[in-house]
């Protein structure tokens, strides 16, 4: 059994997000707010058997996040073998492929969504990550002899510096999917009879089409039409898109009977949403508990977006600062004096310089110093 069935439903995770979801950003929210489940941003297959630079920083992790999930995406099935080999060598809990992304470089060349068109396609590529994962568990494995040298020195300097869950002994770790509700028009029944048929333990459908991007409303109608067909298989179905709070996450389980839900956009610069999950389990059982969490207040967001900064160029993977500052962003809401603080925090260029700003806006002393 795979820890999917472990967890407690229903089940309340981060979603992938490009260019979000990175190495500092997860560790921020499995730290202080703990979701059920987490994923890396998607990875490209081909760049992480090449051993490119940024895609193996990428797939950098720390314990706290367990279980976490690396994300992977590419159109060539051999390629997705060996991929998934590099993954279960890392220690990762589970694979996840990338079958949703939107964006037209990436579907174009047949990749996330773009799988939609191509059936036959989407289902040798979960073939193959599911091959990938039983030789490894089988000690079958290509690995490390048939990798890239490039990647091959990655792999070997990563497993050095790798949590201990990745010198356990070699376990199969569970393939899901990641969608959406069709191409150009809704075809989640058709679609997603085709994907069950491969038998992922979890598929996540996001409610808009390739064609929508990320405008128009979530339709969670179609997300309840998938959850009630995955339910008469033993794969689980999670829902995702537009979800802004645990109450409304709450409305979204009852009204559709999805096992779970990911959380994207309303994490960023919002850890502490998943400490509500509790609670919302509570309620989905119609149960009676404690309220949510209080609010968190700005001391404390100046305190982890603190700590986000720190880790952030601990990690000193040769991302620049610039990158982060969005994060920061993220972080400044809420409070009086908000859109000075987060102005002020587009200009400065390392931790030192974020700890006097927010000096300057806090209500309190925030700490200098690690």
């Amino acid at each position: 059994m795979s820890f999917w069935h472990t967890l407690p439903q229903p089940i309340f995770g981060l979603a992938p997000m490009d260019g979000v979801t990175d190495a500092a950003f997860r560790c921020m929210v499995a730290r202080h707010g703990k979701p059920d489940v987490q994923y890396t941003e998607f990875v490209n297959v081909d760049e992480l058997c090449r051993g490119i630079s940024a895609s193996w920083g990428q797939v950098r992790y720390v314990e706290a996040e367990r279980p976490v999930l690396a994300q992977i995406y590419g159109a060539n099935p051999e390629t997705f073998y060996q991929a998934t080999q590099i993954i279960c060598a890392l220690g990762f809990d589970g694979v996840d492929i990338n079958m949703g992304c939107p964006a037209k470089s990436i579907a174009a060349r047949g990749c996330g969504a773009g799988l939609i068109k191509n059936p036959p396609q989407a289902r040798a590529i979960i073939r193959a990550v599911q091959d990938g994962v039983r030789d490894w568990a089988a000690g079958q494995a290509l690995m490390p002899d048939g990798l890239h040298p490039h990647a091959r020195r990655r792999l070997e300097q990563a497993l050095q510096e790798a949590p201990s869950g990745a010198q356990c002994p070699r376990s199969a770790i569970p393939v899901s999917v990641k969608t959406r509700l069709g191409y150009d028009t809704v075809v989640i029944e058709d679609w997603l009879t085709c994907l069950l048929d491969e038998h992922p333990e979890v598929i996540t459908v996001h409610g808009r089409t390739l064609k929508q991007m990320y405008r128009d409303q979530a339709d969670w109608q179609a997300i309840g039409r998938a959850a009630t067909l995955g339910r008469e298989t033993t794969t689980l179905i999670l829902g995702n898109g537009d979800i802004q709070t645990m109450p409304e996450a709450v409305e979204r389980v009852r009204a559709t009977q999805v096992h779970g839900v990911l959380i994207g956009r309303s994490a960023m610069g919002n850890p502490w949403l998943f400490l509500a999950k509790e609670w919302a389990r509570s309620q989905c059982a119609l149960a009676t508990e404690a309220g949510p969490p209080p609010a968190v207040s700005a001391y404390e967001r100046f305190c982890v977006a603190l700590e986000h900064v720190r880790y952030f160029e601990a990690l000193n993977d040769g991302r620049p600062f610039v990158t982060l500052r969005k994060y920061l962003g993220w972080y400044c809401r809420g409070f009086p004096g908000a859109t000075e603080a987060r102005a002020a925090l587009f200009k400065t260029t390392n931790a030192a310089e974020v700890a006097e700003v927010f000096a300057t806006y806090g209500p309190e002393q925030i700490p200098q110093s690690n």
